[in-house]
């Protein structure tokens, strides 16, 4: 037996530690107004404070509402949360809908407003911190919008993995698991695009000021790529080739910490020209080659819920890794909420597969390898023949082989998981998948391109669909809060936000000293 079956059948006498997976979803979405453009009003008072709302905040722009559930370790509860928050959201936007697509439509740099939250020194920071964004990377990009999906296990799960424990080791040995899983993440996870990418063209207007060597067609008011899958992660997306230089260690949380460190402190020449504070006027937080933490562009994070006043690389350093967020998901435009439960399902069982999947340590060559095999699947993944470059093996293999044999291995765990549940759900998810494989049409990205050509483009699509869902979120009854949770939270938030601008007591430049 290999040590991945030997690690499934362990798991698999207990599949009771299987039930108790902890999942969160955060989407983003932008606002648009019924004229199929972005939204140019304040975030709405009646969500509460964009500053301290725990369910509905505002990511990069006024424009750009990010919904974030609590963690769940129930599906079926996961999603009646999402779909009450969206219920809530939608009821307080009047005329304006959420762009159900990852890729803005007809949008200006002048068009995008920077988040505001508030006069507090913590709320001046946030909007600084994307004022610094707006200067590196421009806006255009910062509002590309997606899901990100919280994951952790169960302390039984490894209780049964690893046996018992003292605390310090259980700590080591969890942080060295989620870092084998974050490996096999860059290794495999190009699966994620090539089933659930969802933005193979983009509105031609979003082209207009950058500069690419991808030979893009033109159809309507769109450019896309033929067999391309995520545009949204290729680089005239979410992503930053400045970044490549870092080669951030994924061996050890040490190996991590220290490059994550060193980007934080080390000044860029680049950004340095900018200048941190000009004619008075901050324009950066500083210009390092990350700001702060949150600026690392990666498919996937190890993370830890730091607490008060304390960083997140402190946070990982005193008590190791809580949980990893996935980022490598467009919204989902076929689902009102952005993400289905079937992309869920499969995105539990991949990552139970990665940390059972035996990780060997990571060399630069294989993790530029690895970030090869991501682009030739974002920018041509639904391409016949495909061919994809094997670190543990001097030949190549196509997309269609080496994504049938993974799935053959989540099949195994897709048993035991249903075993735990007491149905056959993540099996039916992976035949539906390996479906996708030999049919790439089948793919997200394959459907979406074909009903975008039907229904005329991107604006057109974007509009029905978003409809669509504005009303499907307006018949929405609550399942899992009540309207007056909502409300209290809006209060509650509203609440915090005023304590908070009253209980400074550091003028704005000593604050950002402070937290340094």
């Amino acid at each position: 037996m290999t040590s991945f079956s030997l690690k499934l059948a362990r798991i698999s006498q207990k599949p009771s530690v299987l039930n108790n997976l902890k999942r969160g979803i955060e989407r983003e979405a932008l606002r648009y107004s019924e004229e199929s453009r972005l939204a140019k009003t304040p975030h709405p008072k009646a969500l509460g404070s964009a500053y301290a709302n725990k369910w509905i905040t505002t990511d990069f722009s006024e424009s750009q509402l990010e919904l974030v559930t609590p963690v769940s370790t129930s599906i079926e509860t996961l999603f009646a949360q999402l779909e009450d928050i969206h219920h809530f959201t939608q009821t307080n936007l009047g005329n304006e809908y959420m762009w159900p697509m990852s890729m803005p439509y007809k949008v200006n740099e002048s068009d995008i407003v920077l988040g505001q939250y508030g006069t507090c020194n913590a709320g001046r920071l946030k909007t600084l911190y994307r004022k610094g964004l707006k200067h590196r990377y421009g806006s255009k990009m910062q509002i590309i919008s997606g899901v990100h999906y919280n994951f952790s296990f169960p302390e039984s799960f490894w209780d049964e993995l690893f046996g018992k424990q003292h605390k310090q080791e259980r700590q080591e040995a969890k942080s060295n698991a989620y870092l084998g899983l974050i490996r096999n993440y860059y290794r495999f996870g190009w699966l994620i695009p090539y089933f659930f990418g969802a933005s193979p063209a983009v509105c031609s207007s979003y082209i207009k000021d950058l500069k690419t060597d991808k030979m893009f067609l033109k159809a309507e008011d769109m450019l896309y790529l033929p067999h391309a899958t995520s545009l949204r992660l290729s680089d005239i997306g979410y992503s930053n080739s400045n970044q490549e230089q870092l080669n951030i260690g994924l061996n050890s949380l040490d190996d991590y910490l220290s490059g994550l460190k060193k980007a934080i402190r080390t000044s860029s020449p680049a950004f340095e020209q900018m200048g941190v504070k000009v004619s008075g006027e901050y324009q950066q937080l500083n210009s390092n080659i990350l700001q702060m933490e949150n600026e690392l562009y990666a498919p996937i994070r190890p993370k830890r819920v730091p607490e008060e006043n304390e960083k997140v690389y402190e946070a990982l350093s005193q008590r190791g890794v809580e949980y990893v967020e996935v980022r490598a998901l467009d919204i989902n435009p076929y689902s009102a909420v952005g993400i289905s439960e079937d992309q869920v399902r499969f995105l539990d069982l991949f990552l139970v597969w990665a940390v059972l999947k035996d990780s060997d340590l990571m060399t630069k060559q294989e993790k530029d390898i690895s970030l090869s095999n991501w682009n030739k699947v974002i920018h041509q993944g639904r391409k016949p023949g495909l061919q994809l470059e094997c670190c543990s093996s001097e030949n190549a293999q196509t997309l269609k082989e080496w994504a049938m044999s993974i799935i053959k291995e989540i099949i195994a765990v897709a048993k035991a998981m249903d075993k735990a549940n007491g149905d056959i759900k993540y099996q039916s998810v992976c035949h539906k998948l390996a479906a996708a494989i030999h049919y790439p049409e089948f793919t997200t990205a394959g459907l979406l391109q074909a009903d975008i050509e039907k229904a005329g483009g991107i604006g057109q699509f974007g509009h029905e669909m978003g409809t669509k869902h504005t009303r499907s979120h307006l018949k929405h009854r609550y399942r899992f809060y009540k309207a007056q949770d909502m409300e209290n939270e809006v209060a509650r938030s509203l609440h915090e936000q005023e304590a908070s601008e009253k209980s400074d007591v550091l003028d704005f430049d000593a604050f950002l000293a402070a937290n340094s």
